[in-house]
């Protein structure tokens, strides 16, 4: 057998994957990776089938086409007075992860330090460590994850590259407010320090509070790539679509590394999804359409034995259940699969050192009766 050197050798499979694979083999409800069990918009699917008849169907040009490229500008200027150019500012990908990976591979050279805060979606580290850089951990605690932003910028060094961001944050549906927004930008003033900012969840902001897109800042725009997702806009997870946005100097070299990564993506969906997005109110209404959710989530799980941690936004509820019994996380959530028949995602696998506060995340993301039998079997407990 040829030996390789592991580029990842402290990596294993992902948890998402690990309690899939448990809930299908134990027949659970999975409420643990995060995708809906309901249909996407059948206009949706009819416009895709259109384009596809029409003769959409080889390769888009690698920035995108142009049709959708405008209607993201269109979309992020009413929503966030921030003008993008679509031919030199808007570049379309296969989905949010893929366009964090080459923001940090356009950006990250090795020893750069890069500051995530944690708990964090699960990509961006290994990330990290692929391209050399080194990894700076904020971590955050329950129950409101809330950030010291002095205590950050005590991370800070010389070799600081980059900032990433995620609000509504996967796993702790805490968001980024208005007094955060001014500690960044007097953090980093003055630097040469980049900001990633994974917003994939932006219209997922619930209580009539307001997404802090770093498009909404000029002194954050200068310094941003900012990453969304139709996945979640549409629920439309399987479709691997999303964009990214930032100014030309920094999308010139995302557009450098996306062309050898994956060159172009799914031409049909990118000309269905365009004609789709011509009308608002396609994502207008979802920050009231998942309050609905997440509003009869909590209502069914106060009935369970678990206590419900704040959730400010995206399409996930974090519980804890220290008060129940002291077993590490990853145990307890292969408990209520084997023994309750439901499948969660342990919290500590959102944090490198594997910190373990006795939490676990649920996705709402599910039809009404998916949730309400999920919690009947959970008041089990």
């Amino acid at each position: 057998m040829i030996a390789i050197q592991s580029k990842l050798p402290h990596t294993g499979t992902t948890i998402f994957t690990v309690m899939s694979q448990l809930a299908g083999a134990y027949q659970a409800i999975n409420l643990s990776q995060g995708f809906p069990d309901y249909e996407c918009d059948e206009k949706l699917i009819d416009f895709v089938s259109e384009a596809m008849r029409k003769g959409f169907n080889q390769y888009a040009p690698m920035t995108g086409l142009t049709e959708l490229r405008e209607i993201i500008a269109e979309k992020v200027h009413a929503l966030y007075g921030a003008y993008y150019h679509p031919d030199a500012e808007v570049t379309v990908t296969a989905g949010g992860t893929q366009a964090i990976f080459t923001a940090l591979s356009a950006c990250i050279l090795p020893g750069d330090e890069v500051i995530i805060f944690e708990p964090a979606y699960d990509s961006y580290a290994p990330a990290i460590r692929l391209l050399g850089g080194l990894v700076k951990s904020y971590e955050l605690v329950p129950p409101n994850y809330d950030i010291d932003w002095e205590m950050v910028k005590k991370l800070f060094t010389l070799k600081t590259k980059m900032i990433i961001l995620n609000s509504p944050q996967n796993p702790t549906g805490r968001i980024l407010c208005e007094q955060d927004i001014k500690a960044l930008i007097k953090l980093t003033k003055n630097t040469d320090v980049l900001i990633l900012s994974d917003e994939v969840y932006e219209h997922l902001v619930f209580d009539g509070q307001k997404h802090q897109s770093i498009a909404r800042y000029p002194e954050l725009y200068e310094r941003s790539f900012i990453v969304a997702s139709f996945g979640k806009l549409l629920h439309t997870t399987g479709w691997k679509l999303g964009y990214c946005l930032a100014p030309e100097n920094l999308m010139k070299e995302f557009r450098k590394v996306h062309q050898y990564l994956v060159f172009s993506v799914n031409t049909p969906m990118q000309a269905g999804i365009a004609k789709y997005l011509k009308n608002p109110d396609s994502y207008l209404h979802l920050s009231s359409y998942f309050q609905q959710k997440r509003d009869l989530f909590r209502t069914l799980m106060a009935e369970t034995k678990f206590k419900l941690l704040p959730c400010q936004g995206s399409y996930f509820q974090c519980v804890s259940y220290e008060h129940i019994n002291q077993e590490k996380d990853t145990n307890m959530a292969t408990k209520l699969i084997k023994e309750y028949g439901v499948a969660s995602i342990p919290v500590s696998a959102f944090y490198m050192k594997g910190n373990d506060h006795h939490i676990l995340r649920f996705c709402f993301a599910k039809k009404q009766e998916t949730l309400e039998k999920a919690v009947e079997r959970l008041t089990k407990l």
